[in-house]
């Protein structure tokens, strides 16, 4: 199996990119989706006892959880000592369901951030040019410029991203231009030899 790592900052396309791979046939792992699993369950009382008033009805309210965290971005290291655990492990058991799979793919927003990239055979960066970012990401309801801000700080520059990338997927242009890519990077990754792990 060839484990491909996808990443790319906020508003960069990179979930439209991980469609592209799915619909490659390419199984798809999503942190992000098992982070909002986590959040509607498993998580919740630790998140609850870690930061109070920050759940309701057994679930973790992600509105006043995102106002605590930019008032006290500290508490971001807290947060992550509870969530990326159990976002491991459930990428475990999703490496052993798939181990037949030649080609997967970790969709990790926070792949440089986390060192997962170490996990990887390749690493995809998704990027778009920073108006098309910005005009993306400002769609999004609830955006403000506080937001962005706190989002955007937390994450490793797009350009370095790009630096450290195997393969680059612009999202800059149209959907059937960004697929052609996706299709060119599986073809690449078909005679590339895996990483020591």
């Amino acid at each position: 199996m060839f484990i491909l790592g996808l990443t790319g900052s906020l508003g960069m396309g990179k979930s439209t990119a991980a469609k592209f791979f799915a619909e490659e046939g390419v199984p798809v792992h999503d942190a992000d989706a098992v982070v909002h699993r986590l959040y509607d369950g498993e998580a919740t009382a630790a998140i609850e006892a870690a930061f109070s008033g920050t759940t309701a009805d057994g679930k973790v309210d992600r509105g006043k959880l995102g106002a605590h965290l930019i008032a006290h971005p500290g508490d971001f290291k807290r947060l992550e000592a509870i969530v990326h655990p159990l976002v491991q492990a459930a990428e475990k058991k999703f490496l052993a369901a798939h181990a037949d799979a030649p080609v997967v793919v970790l969709d990790i927003p926070l792949l440089y951030e986390t060192a997962a990239e170490a996990r990887c055979d390749a690493v995809v960066v998704v990027s778009a040019p920073p108006d098309v970012q910005r005009a993306r990401v400002f769609n999004r309801p609830g955006m403000t410029d506080e937001r962005f801000e706190s989002i955007v700080s937390r994450q490793v520059p797009d350009a370095v991203k790009r630096e450290r990338a195997d393969f680059i997927v612009d999202s800059g242009q149209s959907f059937d231009h960004a697929r052609a890519q996706v299709r060119e990077i599986l073809r690449a990754v078909s005679t590339m030899p895996k990483r020591p792990r």
